[in-house]
């Protein structure tokens, strides 16, 4: 890789892991090694605890937490590490009017695209309430990633329902990931104000940094970072990751 980044940012599902399965060891190590060479970022969907469950897991015991930005629900929020705890550097989180009103235009939306009624097989909740984004999970939040892969390859399914959320709620953002979700912020509130957030929070700029994701085509949640002026690399999985980070180590 010519380009040296200073700081690397990654999407989490189908990046760093498959969809809500666990970051391997492997991959944590891996991780850890860059942690300590420069600060790292993940932004994603995922509330922070399933950080918890899914990533944190993964890293040893020696890595380099000051050196690591989480940044659940799209970036709503911003996680840092300071005096041994996991501290929010700033909360964009909806109010109680918003959530409302987003949950009706859910539901409407919902019913007016078919995807009201659900498959005949569902894992776990379709919609959840995640503080700072509203997701729609059109399997379930536990589906096997085997099934999300086959659901919406080519986000047909989805593409209706963000359309139309978009006019009924023009004044929130609506971003599509790679599996089977639709994801719902403020207007504003994506991993693009991530991405900016994250250069006054470390003093690197946005030029200096590399973001790695596997939904940076149109339409997809990465692809929003893109208009930051971050330089991007789209990804099919963590092994294509772990390739990414080894170049950068090299």
């Amino acid at each position: 890789m010519e380009f040296k980044p200073k700081l690397v940012a990654f999407d989490l599902d189908g990046t760093l892991a498959e969809s809500k399965q666990r970051v391997s060891a492997d991959m944590g190590e891996t991780l850890a090694q860059l942690m300590k060479k420069m600060p790292v970022a993940i932004l994603s969907g995922a509330s922070f605890r399933q950080f918890e469950n899914q990533f944190f897991t993964a890293l040893p015991s020696d890595a380099k937490l000051s050196n690591l930005y989480i940044f659940p629900t799209n970036a709503a929020q911003c996680y840092k590490y300071a005096n041994g705890a996991w501290k929010l550097a700033y909360d964009e989180s909806f109010t109680l009017i918003e959530r409302e009103r987003i949950l009706r235009a859910l539901a409407e939306s919902l019913e007016e695209t078919g995807l009201a009624t659900p498959p005949a097989q569902v894992w776990g909740e379709r919609i959840e309430d995640r503080g700072g984004q509203i997701t729609f999970s059109g399997l379930g939040q536990q589906a096997p990633p085997e099934e999300k892969k086959k659901w919406d390859p080519d986000r047909k399914k989805r593409m209706p329902l963000r359309d139309l959320l978009l006019r009924k709620i023009p004044d929130f953002s609506i971003g599509v990931n790679a599996a089977s979700s639709v994801d719902i912020t403020r207007k504003g509130i994506t991993k693009a104000y991530g991405i900016e957030k994250l250069a006054g929070l470390t003093g690197i700029s946005v030029s200096e940094m590399l973001y790695v994701g596997d939904a940076l085509g149109e339409g997809g949640n990465d692809s929003v970072v893109i208009p930051t002026g971050i330089r991007t690399q789209e990804v099919f999985g963590p092994e294509e990751t772990k390739k990414i980070i080894e170049q950068v180590l090299a």
